[in-house]
């Protein structure tokens, strides 16, 4: 069987059996990655890390699990008790279900049976709509959790999650349209199948590819886009008042939308599970049997890099600066990568142009742009200002703006602190309280 005929005939402890390890899997994951986060930010700002718990801090996250279960669970007074419990839950289990649909490997026989199927629990002509929509309901639990916390910084911080996911939602679909049509597809499976020719969509249609990464990182509210739980301005933002296990199903959610974005983007950009760098000319068996499930893990981890990665090295942007970005800059760019795509997947369809010098062409038009980007960002960088040219009058003087020194600003360490006393009696008090 071939496609999408390969599921849909698997007996019921086969599904179950697929089931638990895709959970089980997502829940080792997330232990993981919580440790992995610590220790390379940890590495990347000169400390230590977690390195106690287990050889090198492995059991860390584990006892970070245990602790928050033991915690005291709190619900505050104004809460409405049953939102607020059912929504981590609404948030949590749309994570799990959308891997689903994601394609770990090949078909392949079951140890100690005879039972072959495809290392992926199901396949749909419409897989990544089906992950678009369900995590997309996750927002819901985002949005009920704040509101129903009774907090004004809960309810911002749902407030601020609803309007950046739905914005960057939309980017992320239209950049997922270019896929669709160079694939002819929207199964996953099919997708992967489409990028065995060695040419993945991440070079063919990097422009694409940039708009999803971009887009993955704000739709998972993460650094530098994590402004729902800015605590500078929102204490923690739609979860600042849960505590203990619901808080822990919050964290869970976050770092498994972190691992199914990651493997969305595998899927659809780095050819899945098929094997890097051509390997799979050189050896046959790279693409058969668990070896793929390898391949596919270990382009999953390159993205979780470049999440602990931005988190460690950018600041937090401002909000209006983060919906801007959005609206106006991922938006466009992304609805006219889907329209260039379009004419060109036209063109190979009628046979105006061959495919193999459209994909280089498009390979150095992704070169061109992303170079265009780069010069204008760092031509537009801010100036050092001219010292023999005034600074502008910034206020009166008046709150919020207090008046400058009248000999400008101070510069160096602060003017020494002077007693004057009158009296040993003072003198020595001062003395007692130097020491």
């Amino acid at each position: 069987m071939n496609g999408l005929d390969a599921f849909g005939g698997d007996a019921l402890w086969v599904v179950l059996l697929k089931a638990v390890l895709i959970f089980v899997v997502l829940v080792l994951l997330t232990l993981f990655n919580i440790w992995f986060e610590r220790r390379v930010v940890a590495r990347m700002q000169h400390r230590v890390g977690p390195n106690k718990n287990g050889p090198f801090g492995l059991l860390q996250s584990l006892a970070d699990g245990v602790k928050l279960a033991l915690k005291e669970d709190i619900v505050p007074k104004a809460a409405d008790k049953v939102v607020f419990v059912i929504a981590p839950v609404v948030c949590v289990v749309p994570a799990f279900v959308t891997f689903a649909v994601i394609p770990f490997g090949p078909e392949v026989t079951i140890p100690f049976t005879d039972t072959v199927t495809p290392l992926q629990l199901t396949d749909m002509p419409v897989a990544v709509l089906f992950v678009m929509a369900i995590a997309s309901i996750g927002i819901y639990g985002i949005v009920l959790g704040g509101w129903s916390s009774g907090s004004t910084y809960s309810l911002l911080g749902g407030l601020r999650s609803s309007a950046q996911m739905i914005s960057y939602e939309v980017a992320m679909g239209l950049a997922l349209v270019s896929v669709f049509l160079y694939a002819g597809s929207a199964s996953t499976s099919e997708i992967v199948a489409a990028q065995a020719d060695g040419w993945w969509y991440a070079f063919t249609m990097a422009p694409a590819f940039v708009v999803y990464v971009i887009a993955m990182v704000g739709e998972t509210n993460r650094a530098p886009f994590d402004l729902p739980e800015a605590e500078g301005e929102l204490v923690g933002g739609f979860h600042t008042e849960y505590s203990s296990l619901k808080f822990a199903l919050f964290f869970l959610a976050e770092y498994i939308n972190m691992v199914t974005v990651s493997a969305l983007a595998t899927t659809l950009f780095l050819g899945g599970w098929l094997a890097p760098f051509g390997l799979g000319h050189v050896w046959e068996g790279a693409n058969e049997g668990y070896w793929p499930a390898l391949w596919f893990f270990g382009k999953v981890f390159l993205f979780m890099f470049l999440f602990v990665w931005l988190r460690g090295t950018l600041p937090r942007m401002r909000y209006d600066q983060f919906m801007d970005f959005g609206w106006k800059r991922l938006i466009p760019v992304a609805l006219g990568w889907v329209v260039l795509a379009a004419i060109v997947r036209l063109a190979i369809e009628d046979r105006v142009v061959d495919r193999g010098p459209l994909q280089i062409g498009a390979v150095a038009l992704a070169v061109g742009i992303i170079a265009y980007v780069v010069v204008v960002v760092v031509s537009t960088e801010p100036t050092e200002p001219d010292p023999d040219v005034p600074a502008p009058h910034t206020g009166t003087g008046a709150y919020p703006v207090p008046p400058m020194p009248a000999g400008g600003a101070v510069r160096g360490a602060a003017a020494p602190l002077t007693f004057t006393s009158s009296g040993p009696v003072q003198a020595g008090v001062v003395e007692e309280e130097a020491r």
